[in-house]
């Protein structure tokens, strides 16, 4: 991992793999009224965000992809959290032991198209590197930005999961090679 510059840039933003000093960054990211509406268990504290570092970063260390950490050009401030990491959900349905796409954006960020033009460099990127295949993503109903975002970016609904509470529906898209 290099810690001096970022592996893929965009117009407007550094993407960085993770590095141990993000931890704040990553609490931070998720401060803000609506931030954990549609995340599931992921809470802005400093345990839940470790897990998500160690995670990401495993993912980078065994299969050479992982999420990104966005930054404005520049910039040290961590503002959003994109890209594609290898998942394991143990539910089954096509989400497990597969490439899944994702994306977390700061709510003071929210409406400028970060996720959009982040992921546009992160998946070329990916196919080249890793080579085309398909990529998996889910989404919580009603998170319906995000529903539109996976669209633009060529993923399709192919199922749905209900999460373990028994009330979230998690609708399931997938991306397939051309």
């Amino acid at each position: 991992m290099n810690a001096r510059k970022p592996l893929l840039t965009t117009g407007r933003y550094d993407l960085w793999q993770p590095r141990p000093g993000d931890l704040d960054g990553l609490v931070r990211l998720l401060e803000g009224k609506d931030m954990t509406r549609f995340l599931g268990p992921a809470r802005a504290d400093h345990f839940s965000q470790f897990e998500r570092l160690s995670r990401n970063t495993g993912s980078w260390a065994l299969y050479g992809y992982g999420t990104f950490y966005v930054r404005k050009r520049g910039e040290a401030d961590l503002i959003a959290n994109c890209g594609i990491f290898h998942s394991w959900r143990g539910f089954g349905k096509g989400m497990d032991d597969v490439p899944e796409a994702g994306w977390i954006v700061r709510q003071d960020h929210w409406g400028e198209g970060l996720a959009g033009e982040v992921m546009a460099a992160v998946l070329p990127w990916f196919d080249r590197v890793h080579g085309k295949r398909r990529i998996a993503c889910m989404i919580e109903e009603g998170n319906t930005p995000s529903e539109r975002l996976a669209a633009r970016l060529g993923f399709r609904p192919y199922g749905q999961h209900l999460a373990e509470d028994d009330k979230t529906i998690l609708n399931l898209f997938e991306r397939l090679p051309a």
